[in-house]
């Protein structure tokens, strides 16, 4: 099969920077939601399992403290 291209893989940006997700950095966070609020998925950001667990923890905790919105309107 000739012509076909893989995409290359995502690397975890948090894997690439030595650092874990945390709550108190919202600016980050909301990069991984959408324009609706809701969590990307790994797929889409190239974020490793262990990372997604923790971000989406990271994220609830942000939304509890009102540091991101639970929806958009």
């Amino acid at each position: 099969m000739e012509g076909i291209k893989r995409p290359s893989k995502k690397t975890c940006p948090f894997c690439d920077e030595k650092k874990e997700p945390n709550y108190k950095n919202y600016d980050e966070l909301g990069r991984f939601l959408t324009e609706r609020g809701k969590i990307i998925g790994r797929r889409q950001t190239g974020v490793c399992a262990k990372h997604q667990r923790m971000l989406a923890r990271e994220i609830k905790r942000a939304r509890q403290l009102a540091l991101l919105p639970y929806l958009v309107a």
